[in-house]
């Protein structure tokens, strides 16, 4: 017996459309032949100095009592932004932001935080800090990125963040499946560690 199809023949999908649709995230990805495991992963990192870092958290604790976080726009400009910004001093990547690719019909949209060395790694902001639709689409993303990339990287990496809370993924190419870190990072509190993995996947 042939299991429905959940994506219908002929139809357009934007990578915001598997945020909003209600199906498991196991289903959405096995439609591209895609597994998903949830697991604590090990991430490269790499030492940060403290100096942007210390001063982004310092000036994100004095200001955030005085900011309402509850729009998009608020989540987006006054916590993922900055520390998005901030990377970019400790890695030099190149930075494209709502970066439109358009693999085919059922993968295409717009990239929030698209950065780039000799390594890439891709940022997505959960739209109503969803975290879980959230990943979901972030998953779909990475599987764009692969048919979409020349880069021959085993391993692509990305992140979804609310503002106030980060999570990773990574898409292993050739098996053919998301892992799902069970690991969440906060910000502020967590600003340290969570810049470790990020500038660690930009020059491991």
């Amino acid at each position: 017996m042939t299991k429905a199809s959940i994506l219908e023949p002929g139809k357009s999908y934007s990578f915001r459309n598997y945020f909003e649709m209600a199906y498991e995230p196991e289903d959405i990805l096995a439609e591209f032949g895609v597994s998903l495991q949830r697991s604590t992963l090990s991430l490269p990192r790499a030492e940060a100095e403290d100096g942007a870092v210390g001063e982004l958290k310092r000036s994100l604790q004095r200001r955030l009592p005085y900011v309402s976080l509850t729009s998009e726009a608020a989540r987006r400009e006054i916590l993922i932004a900055p520390v998005v910004l901030t990377l970019l001093d400790y890695t030099q990547a190149q930075l494209r932001i709502e970066y439109s690719i358009n693999v085919s019909e059922q993968l295409k949209g717009a990239l929030d935080y698209y950065l780039h060395t000799e390594r890439s790694l891709l940022i997505i902001e959960a739209k109503n800090a969803d975290l879980s639709r959230g990943f979901t689409q972030l998953a779909v993303e990475l599987i764009a990125l692969d048919r979409w990339t020349t880069s021959t990287e085993p391993l692509l990496y990305g992140a979804v963040s609310t503002g106030d809370v980060w999570q990773f993924g990574r898409l292993h190419r050739e098996q053919r499946q998301v892992e799902q870190d069970l690991n969440l990072y906060r910000v502020p509190a967590d600003l340290e560690e969570l810049f470790q993995i990020l500038v660690g996947l930009l020059h491991s």
